[in-house]
């Protein structure tokens, strides 16, 4: 079974006043490298500690760790360790990221965001299994989704009525096909990111794809905004055949 763990960077509202992008990463892991995945980020965060002095079961939220520090890190050191902890998830090829952003500009008042991008990233994983196309190639394989602790109801509504009505329209005709998500099982689950490391991961995943679209005034002066593509050998490029980092841009 392949775990997909997510996080959300802005906010899911339509106005775009605080943020014009609502950015979705999921981090996939297959349930036979779950703990090399586990290890590897401690391994990380035992280098942390040695090198900037950060204790190794922080959680790491990536907006709220550049905007203050607990610890004494100077800012432009936290900054690196978010850059470092990128390219150590880069060197995971059991690994792989689904990232879906909605661009808020020009979408109607009705507009569902938070559910447009979260019925995209199912859609994307119900296809990436059914394809076998994530790490291991495992083809009969199902899914499960672990998410932040937020919005649980909706995404359980969400999940359960694709389970059942789920249409998509038809290719080079009118009219829609009624294609259920099947391989992704259960509800969505929900866990503290405090106590989550692949969480922590998708936050800082999701932060940077944010970044990449529309940096902060610190992340342009420290030439940062790029570093999302850093990821760029984890990346799930066969979500989106429009984008060569396969991001699903809506």
């Amino acid at each position: 079974m392949y775990l997909m763990y997510v996080d959300e960077s802005g906010d899911p509202g339509n106005n775009t006043a605080q943020t014009r992008y609502f950015c979705l990463s999921g981090m996939v892991v297959h349930e036979s490298h779950w703990r090399n995945f586990i290890n590897a980020s401690k391994d990380f965060r035992r280098t942390v500690k040695d090198v900037y002095g950060l204790p190794v079961r922080t959680e790491i939220h990536a907006v709220k760790f550049l905007r203050h520090s607990e610890f004494a890190i100077e800012k432009h050191n936290r900054l690196a360790i978010l850059r470092n902890y990128l390219d150590e998830l880069a060197k995971l090829n059991f690994v792989s990221f689904t990232n879906v952003v909605i661009d808020k500009q020009g979408k109607p008042d009705n507009f569902d965001i938070f559910a447009a991008a979260w019925g995209v990233l199912f859609q994307r994983f119900e296809n990436t299994l059914a394809n076998g196309n994530f790490p291991g190639g495992y083809q009969r394989s199902f899914g499960k989704v672990f998410t932040d602790a937020t919005n649980g109801q909706s995404l359980i509504r969400l999940m359960r009525k694709m389970s059942v009505y789920n249409p998509i329209p038809n290719m080079g005709r009118p009219g829609y096909r009624n294609i259920p998500i099947l391989r992704v099982i259960e509800d969505p689950s929900e866990r503290d990111s405090a106590h989550s490391l692949p969480i922590q991961a998708c936050d800082v995943v999701a932060y940077f794809l944010q970044q990449r679209l529309s940096p902060n005034s610190y992340i342009r002066r420290q030439h940062a905004s790029g570093y999302f593509d850093r990821l760029e050998p984890v990346l799930n490029k066969n979500a989106s055949r429009n984008n060569p980092l396969g991001i699903v841009l809506r």
